[in-house]
């Protein structure tokens, strides 16, 4: 009886050592656990690089290439409400160069029409001269003298731009002394591609 009741206990722990994992299966199971640590680390690090280069981006685009949202007509044919446009900080402009500037804690847009020193004129008819030369305006749909209450010919101040709306019968802008000349402060940048919509996506000229 004894020796029957021994072997049945030995028959158990056989069984119980049978059912425990190999050291080739440990190793395994390790290699897995450690895998899913480095697989994990691996994300969160890749995230949290990626989460700091959006980051930088997104400073980057606001403090040098800033987007803005087009508001009014006073740019029409070139540009329409609801554009969104992508500005380039800058220094130094040119007749013809399209700008943002701030005034009155808004973002206004017009095109660079003389800079400092430069004398400018008007006609009745709307066309624009610059130091007695008439400037090639091909972005503009119609000319408009507008309603200025300044006088011409009108010599643009030192460290001023003078600038007008494309849709000159309805653009409040330099002719008119409210806005008046633009400083440098003012200056957001000049407007260098259009980013929305898409079908009209594309450089600004």
């Amino acid at each position: 009886m004894r020796s029957k009741a021994s072997n049945i206990a030995l028959t158990d722990s056989e069984t119980d050592i049978a059912a425990l994992p190999t050291t080739e299966e440990l190793q395994e199971a390790y290699e897995q656990v450690s895998f899913r640590d480095r697989l994990r680390n691996s994300i969160i690090s890749t995230t949290n690089i990626l989460i700091v280069v959006a980051a930088l981006a997104i400073l980057v685009a606001m403090l040098f290439l800033p987007v803005l949202r087009i508001y009014g007509q006073s740019m029409n044919a070139t540009l329409h409400s609801g554009e969104l446009v992508v500005s380039v900080k800058n220094s130094s402009f040119k007749t013809g160069d399209v700008i943002a500037f701030y005034y009155n804690n808004n973002i206004l847009v017009k095109r660079v029409i003389a800079t400092s020193g430069q004398w400018v004129d008007i006609d009745l008819q709307g066309n624009v001269y610059v130091d007695q030369q008439l400037i090639d305006e091909p972005y503009l749909e119609e000319k408009s003298f507008g309603e200025p209450n300044i006088d011409f010919p009108y010599q643009v101040p030192d460290e001023r731009i003078f600038v007008l709306g494309d849709n000159r019968s309805v653009s409040v802008d330099s002719r008119n002394s409210e806005i008046g000349c633009i400083t440098s402060e003012q200056i957001v940048g000049r407007i260098v591609f259009r980013v929305w919509p898409l079908n009209v996506i594309g450089p600004i000229h």
